[in-house]
């Protein structure tokens, strides 16, 4: 293994600690639910903090980026995602879990815009595109982090003794890795604490993340209540939706970057925001169980490479640095996860949830059109840097 392939298992095994971590935290939510006897609108406001950390450390992320470097980011902060997630399990009063998940989401978010920086200046290096295999690290690593939750509950392990066991597992992972962390060279485009107005470029691919991340949110949310109200399935086939829509997910962006190196990004970006638009109008109009977990899974396919490859446009602004470019996108595309889920349900109440989801479908649309009109907003370098002579 050459020294860039190296490079690319540490990167992309911290892609997978930060998943892992976080779908960690999320498998045990009922049992910090339970412990502090939260009903479901105290659980409710108790998760908002969550994103409001993530909010908080966008800015602070892409300021910090471009002040010390990816590196001294990645593991100063991956140190604090790590040993941050035990403090959730330890909390003994609402009043104390209240900081520490503010404070988890936005180390979260930080690790965010980090990795993804650090990842764009590997692509560069390798001379190919491979930010969305990382994305589907972070993926996969959900399915682990579910699955390692589940065991840790039929052993009868607390939450805090689980996120022991995570934090370990982490803090091992970043210490392998981190002689293969290095810093990018300085940038020397403009960046600073206060997001700035997004250029053409960046609006446009904002606008793509922010409808991709809008029709993920409602996946994550609402796939089991579909089936169930829905398409009516059998109580053990509820979570059959979810499961296509993440399997589909996880592994569409193992492929993504091959995808987009032989037809483009933009033409990937296209094909995606048709998978999520045909994907829910067939589980709308034809709300079988076959129909409709086969439309879950375009949808998977489709939200796959939305947010790595758009991450992948805006790192190369010409404007920006990649981590003052990367906060800009995930601050607006960020506000899609938030709002989505809320507008399901307001719609669902006024109308029907199938309404709810054949809007949700034209996520897609606006996706194929936003990445189909205009398309000179989106040239970039045909090809990578040239690799510096041996």
């Amino acid at each position: 293994m050459n020294y860039l392939s190296k490079r690319r298992v540490a990167v992309g095994s911290m892609f997978f600690f930060v998943g892992l971590c976080f779908a960690s935290w999320a498998s045990r939510i009922p049992d910090i639910q339970s412990k502090f006897d939260l009903s479901e609108g105290q659980l409710g406001t108790m998760l908002l903090f969550l994103p409001l950390g993530s909010v908080i450390g966008l800015p602070i992320a892409g300021w910090a980026v471009h002040k010390f470097g990816s590196r001294v980011v990645i593991l100063t902060g991956g140190i604090a995602y790590a040993l941050s997630l035990p403090l959730i399990g330890l909390s003994t009063s609402t009043l104390m879990l209240i900081p520490i998940l503010v404070a988890y989401g936005m180390l979260g978010n930080i690790m965010n815009i980090s990795l993804n920086t650090q990842g764009l200046n590997l692509e560069d290096q390798m001379g190919k595109s491979i930010l969305a295999s990382f994305h589907g690290l972070w993926s996969l690593a959900g399915f682990t982090g579910a699955g390692l939750g589940a065991g840790m509950i039929f052993l009868g392990l607390s939450p805090a003794q689980h996120f022991g066991v995570v934090m370990a597992i982490s803090l091992l992972i970043i210490f392998l890795a981190q002689s293969l962390i290095l810093k990018e060279e300085k940038s020397t485009e403009s960046g600073g604490m206060v997001l700035k107005k997004p250029d053409a470029l960046l609006l446009r691919v904002s606008l793509i993340a922010f409808l991709g991340m809008m029709s993920e949110g409602c996946m994550f949310d609402w796939s089991g209540v579909y089936f169930k109200k829905v398409v009516l399935a059998e109580p053990g086939l509820v979570a059959l939706g979810y499961v296509a829509f993440m399997g589909a997910m996880a592994s569409g962006r193992f492929f993504t970057d091959k995808l987009a190196a032989r037809y483009t990004k933009v033409a990937v970006i296209q094909i995606s925001g048709f998978l999520i638009f045909i994907g829910l109008l067939l589980s709308v109009f034809v709300p079988a169980l076959w129909s409709a977990t086969l439309g879950f899974l375009l949808v998977g396919l489709g939200v796959a490479s939305i947010i790595p490859l758009s991450y992948g446009i805006a790192g190369r602004s010409k404007l920006y640095s990649p981590s003052v470019a990367l906060a800009l996108v995930s601050t607006i595309s960020f506000f899609g996860f938030l709002l989505g889920p809320p507008l399901i349900g307001f719609v669902a109440e006024l109308f029907s949830l199938k309404v709810s989801f054949a809007l949700v479908a034209f996520c897609g649309l606006g996706i194929l059109i936003l990445s189909s009109i205009r398309k000179q907003v989106f040239l970039i370098p045909p090809k990578f840097p040239k690799k510096a002579a041996a």
